[in-house]
C-alpha cells in the first residue's frame, strides 16, 4: 500500500506538468497563460507543504510562498486589467512589441 504523502507527491506533480502542459498548448489568450501559471504555483505550494510537514520544519515558509503567489495572480490579474482596456481583447496575436 502506498503512503499517502507519496500520493500528495505524485497529485502535486501532475498538477504542475498539467499546468504547464496547458501553459505552452493554450497560449492564445492572456487569461489562459496566468490561469495555468496560478494552477502550477498551486501544485508547487501544495508539494512544498507535503515535504515541510514531513520533514517537520517550520510550515511559516511555505505561508510566505502562498503570499507571494497570491501577489503574483494579484499582479496577473492588474495587467489582463489593463490590457483589455488598452487593445480591447486579451489574445496575445493583437498585441504589439511597437505599440506601449
Amino acid at each position: 500500500m502506498m503512503n499517502f504523502s507519496l500520493i500528495g507527491v505524485y497529485c502535486s506533480l501532475f498538477m504542475v506538468f498539467c499546468g504547464l502542459w496547458s501553459f505552452v498548448s493554450y497560449h492564445k489568450h492572456l487569461l489562459n497563460s496566468l490561469l495555468s501559471l496560478e494552477f502550477m504555483m498551486l501544485g508547487v505550494f501544495w508539494l512544498l507543504s507535503i515535504q515541510m510537514t514531513s520533514v517537520g520544519s517550520e510550515i511559516y515558509f511555505s505561508l510566505f510562498f502562498l503570499t507571494l503567489a497570491a501577489c503574483e495572480g494579484a499582479l496577473g490579474l492588474s495587467l489582463l486589467v489593463y490590457v483589455v482596456r488598452s487593445h480591447g481583447n486579451d489574445r496575445f496575436s493583437s498585441l504589439s512589441v511597437l505599440e506601449c
